[in-house]
């Protein structure tokens, strides 16, 4: 924190406790973040780092993580470069955690992509559609898998994984066929891991989002395709919402799970006729 901003919270002694709860909240606790370098893997990355977790930054392009941890140049970060859709990479990951950390507590599987946008289904190519199951659910699977083994082989045993699925989850947009298929799947994949987590205390979550304000989603507030055919701006959201709400799922004791939380931009056209 850089002096100017600590002399002036010094003054406001409830502000201090707030602050130091909120960073015993997360010391000591270890997160792994895919897609770290940029979006709401990023936001979400930094919140973790500043509350006090030690997180292991994943994603495909090094300089963008450590773009990322340079944000918080205290904060206890580890960079590992990992297609998650590759099983040596993701294997790479936890064993560079367990070596770095010796433990892992929060993973937030949050890699993924839209894929090409404005397609219409008859002409998707198949190598597109096979991009996004590979990084939306193959990806979420590996990563997935890789921090189940951990929790429920550590001691002491558990922890908590979020998947970062989409309102998409819910309510498709036009030629969304990918992304759209892969998220139905990933709350299939939530549901099942909750289940199956519940014998080693394995907390599993996830978390809908729309349109947090982001690289992917800047198109949407010059004009994003509707359901009728028209074109029409959206409203976004600030992704530091989303960060701060990834924080509270990853923060509840273990035998308390958010499952399903949605955090969307209130006035964006989702729920009834927008």
């Amino acid at each position: 924190m850089p002096d100017g901003a600590f002399r002036t919270v010094v003054r406001c002694g409830p502000m201090i406790a707030k602050q130091n709860a909120e960073v015993d909240a997360g010391r000591g606790k270890i997160a792994v973040v895919t897609g770290a370098g940029s979006g709401i893997g990023r936001a979400v990355a930094v919140e973790l780092l500043r509350a006090g977790w030690s997180v292991a930054l994943a994603g495909r392009r090094a300089e963008t993580l450590e773009a990322t941890a340079a944000l918080v140049p205290e904060g206890a970060s580890l960079a590992v470069r990992t297609d998650v859709s590759r099983p040596d990479d993701v294997t790479a990951l936890f064993d560079a955690v367990r070596e770095r950390f010796g433990r892992l507590d929060l993973l937030f599987n949050n890699a993924g992509t839209f894929g090409p946008g404005g397609v219409p289904f008859e002409e998707l190519p198949y190598d597109a559609w096979r991009h996004v199951v590979d990084t939306n659910l193959n990806g979420a699977f590996l990563c997935a898998q890789g921090a189940y083994r951990q929790m429920k082989e550590q001691d002491p045993r558990g922890g908590r994984i979020i998947n970062n699925g989409s309102i998409s989850a819910h309510t498709p947009r036009p030629h969304s066929a990918p992304y759209t298929a892969t998220k139905h799947a990933l709350t299939g994949l939530t549901k099942s891991l909750s289940l199956d987590g519940r014998a080693y205390g394995i907390a599993v979550g996830q978390i809908d989002i729309g349109n947090a304000a982001t690289d992917m989603t800047a198109r949407m507030q010059t004009g994003a395709l509707q359901a009728n055919g028209e074109t029409a701006p959206e409203p976004v959201m600030d992704v530091a919402d989303v960060a701060r709400t990834v924080r509270h799922m990853a923060e509840l004791p273990l035998e308390a799970n958010m499952q399903f939380v949605t955090v969307l931009a209130t006035a964006m056209p989702y729920v009834g006729r927008g």
